[in-house]
Parts: C-alpha cells; structure tokens; sequence
C-alpha cells in the first residue's frame, strides 16, 4: 500500500500553533489595518468600498476567533509536559511585559493604556490558576471542589486589571484543564466556555484532531511573533495605510 493511503494520523502540537498564530495575525490585521484603510479618505467617501471593507473586516474578526481557544489548549498541554513549570511561567510574565506597549500601539490608542493588557497576561494568570488546581488536587483529589477558589481569584485578577478575553480567558483554561482526561468533552467543554463569541468554538475541530506530538520544535515562534507582528500592524496602520494613493 502506497504512502498516499495511509491512515490520517492527526494534528501535531507545531501545526496546531501555527493555526492560531496565522488566524490572530488575520484578527490583528483586520483590527488595525482594515481599519485604517475604512479611514481613508478615499474609502472613507465610497459607500460601496466601504461596505466592502467593512465584509472583509468582519470576515477577518471571525477568522481570528478561533486563535484564543487553540492558544488556551496549548497553555494546558505546555503545562502537563513542562519540565520547569517555573521557568514556563517567568516566561509568560516576561513576554507579557515586552508585548505590552506593542498591544497598545497596535491595538490601542497609544503607546500606553493602562486600562487594557494583552493576552500574555491571561495566560500568564491562567497558568497561575492550573498550578493552584494541581497543588489542592495534588494533596488529595477528594478536594477537586475547591479548585474553584484558584480559580475564582484568578478570574477577579483576569477582570479586575483587563486582560485581553479576561475572566472569560481564565475560566476557559481551566475548563480545558479540568476535563483534559477526554478530549472529546474536554473539547465539548471549551466549545461551551467560549460560546459567547462566535465562530470560537470551531477552533476545538483542530484540538480535537490533536495526536498528541510536538511536532516542529516552535518554542519560541508565538513568544517573539507576538509583539513582533503587533508592532509591524502598527507601523502600516500609522505611517503606510494614511500615505496610500488609493
């Protein structure tokens, strides 16, 4: 038998990251240089073209809902196989703070609002909240209820400074860690946690097909790419976009 017959073995851990870093890279595109380009005088005059853009923003926006959850899943299972789980978290926190003023720049108003933080910090919280669950779990698995106090302090930390998904964020990686012994209701689950925006829930088609491989060694793409992409969207939104001769 040929090896065009063989049998579909999955989607590795690689692939799945490069699923949501080119959907939030479509998201972030639409929330800064589709928006831009509305702006434009040019677009900005033409009820037709802008009605255009207008499809093509929307359409981008859905497309990049399916980033977060995927993202979500890949904290929890980066937090079942990390070696150092202290060292995954200075990493987080760290990130977190490099891609701050690029999220403002790109997605705010200017190059600091502290009124809104990126999405390194709810997963920074999340993962937070995972290492609280395990700690009470750890000790005695009959004290599964209270993993809802972790959880419940990091859902407040999540809304009270505005991390970007917030408590939603938070609340969602602890449902994928909660049922991560099925994937079938682990997905179900995350489907139903993040139902509030749609098209969210197709990513779990991805997670689903999941086979449990690392695949690429991609370690660093997301950390660097991150504030990397944030800040190339802000320079075309600044200084290209408003510079056009359309």
């Amino acid at each position: 038998m040929s090896d065009r017959s063989a049998t579909f073995r999955g989607i590795s851990g690689s692939t799945l990251k490069l699923i949501a870093i080119v959907t939030m890279f479509i998201d972030h595109t639409g929330a800064t240089v589709l928006t831009a380009l509305q702006r434009h005088p040019a677009i900005a005059s033409d009820p037709e073209l802008q009605a255009l853009w207008q499809q093509i923003y929307n359409i981008s926006r859905d497309i990049g809902r399916l980033a977060f959850p995927i993202f979500c899943f890949l904290l929890v299972e980066g937090f079942l196989h990390t070696h150092d789980v202290r060292k995954y978290a200075q990493r987080l926190f760290l990130f977190a703070l490099i891609s701050e003023i690029p999220f403002d720049l790109a997605l705010k108003t200017g190059w600091y609002d502290p009124g809104k933080q990126n999405v390194y910090f709810t997963l920074f919280i999340g993962l937070l909240v995972l290492i609280g669950i395990r700690w009470i779990t750890d000790n005695d698995s009959r004290n599964l209820f209270l993993a809802v106090i972790p959880i419940a302090i990091g859902m407040y930390i999540a809304l009270k400074i505005d991390t970007d998904y917030n408590y939603k964020g938070v609340f969602l990686i602890a449902i994928l860690y909660l049922m991560r012994h099925s994937r079938l209701y682990q997905c179900i689950g995350g489907a139903a946690a993040i139902s509030w925006e749609l098209p969210a829930p197709l990513a779990f088609i991805p997670v689903y097909l999941y086979n449990g491989e690392r695949g690429l060694k991609l370690k660093y793409v997301f950390y660097w790419f991150y504030p990397a992409h944030l800040l190339l969207l802000y320079a075309l939104k600044t200084y290209v976009i408003p510079a056009l001769p359309l």
